[in-house]
């Protein structure tokens, strides 16, 4: 097994995808149940994720999944991974934290990020638009003010119970919300592990930038990607065979699909496209025993300095997927929770 920095940390992010055949009740449930095991293995966050009118993913409200673990759990950190700050007010999103570190004091992270709803009737539905991304910075400004008391605008409103507590908040970026993590002094997110000349360049750029803030006193770097552990290379690739064929359908159809058994997306008819896009999806994610994905790991926290790693993984298989946990847990020196 490879080894890590002394401090390294491991964290799973997941989206409540759901299964051919099973409804959105069922995948939020199981999101619940990964949670109490990811904590049993010793990982040291668990996020959840904010996805609207997508086909495939039931995770809508972070923030409501996010107690829901935190109530099922005792010792794991958990938070989001992240809330679409421009699909929101910033004193509303003030306040549903509050509320989380109040019922879960010392136990609630605020990941948050930049993109807008997935298509124009989703931005519509939320009263949004695609030029809300352009004032995230501000957004952010003024979600942190509402925790400290020292925002501008409405200074007759305070957010309760958000207003004096301290909520660890997280940026989730690619390149230009590197550089607004910097600026804000916050800790980054950032994926994904197969670009990594340009995850490298982010990773520089916020470092570069970064100013300290009563947030952070230094640059806090999480990677972020998807990581597939089993008995060979060739099993632990077919995990990623359901994920890799739903990007494809919803690249050629528009639609993201739920996921799907390997051996049945392995028996269809795809375009041409189709095979390319689905092709791409299988490629360069770290995947492999648990001796190969260690020392992948490895390699991408030294070239990267990372504190931590931030692992998705979403497979058809249910157990293959607690599988496969358990294998990075064990790859990665992680120490059970009694």
């Amino acid at each position: 097994m490879s080894t890590f920095p002394d401090g390294i940390r491991f964290s799973v992010l997941d989206r409540s995808r759901t299964r051919e055949g099973e409804d959105a009740p069922r995948a939020l449930r199981a999101t619940v149940d990964l949670a109490r095991e990811v904590e049993a293995l010793g990982y040291h966050r668990f996020w959840v994720s904010e996805h609207h009118g997508v086909p495939g993913v039931a995770g809508s409200a972070p923030t409501v999944l996010a107690a829901a673990v935190a109530a099922a759990t005792s010792a794991v950190r958990v938070g989001t991974g992240g809330v679409m700050l421009p699909n929101h007010r910033p004193l509303v999103v003030a306040e549903q934290f509050g509320v989380l570190e109040s019922l879960f004091p010392g136990r609630i992270d605020m990941g948050v990020g930049r993109s807008v709803g997935f298509t124009d009737g989703v931005r519509r539905a939320l009263g949004r638009d695609k030029d809300e991304v352009d004032r995230f910075g501000e957004q952010l400004a003024e979600l942190l003010g509402w925790f400290t008391g020292e925002r501008t605008a409405h200074p007759q409103v305070h957010a309760r119970p958000a207003e004096g507590l301290r909520v660890p908040p997280f940026v989730l970026a690619t390149g230009e919300g590197a550089a607004i993590a910097a600026s804000a002094g916050l800790p980054l997110v950032i994926g994904d592990l197969r670009s990594r000349d340009r995850l490298l360049a982010a990773v520089d750029t916020y470092r570069s930038g970064f100013r300290p803030s009563p947030w952070a006193a230094e640059p806090y770097v999480v990677v972020a990607g998807t990581v597939a552990v089993a008995a060979t290379e060739a099993e632990a690739r077919r995990l990623l065979v359901p994920e890799a064929w739903s990007l494809a359908y919803s690249r050629t159809r528009g639609v993201f699909p739920p996921l799907d058994a390997p051996e049945r997306i392995e028996a269809l008819p795809m375009t041409e496209k189709q095979r390319g896009f689905y092709e791409a999806g299988l490629r360069g994610h770290v995947h492999g025993t648990e001796e190969q994905v260690a020392a992948a790991l490895a390699e991408a926290v030294a070239e990267t300095g990372a504190q931590e790693v931030l692992v998705t993984t979403s497979t058809y298989d249910r157990a293959a997927l607690s599988a496969s946990y358990r294998g990075l847990a064990r790859a990665v020196g992680l120490t059970p929770r009694p």
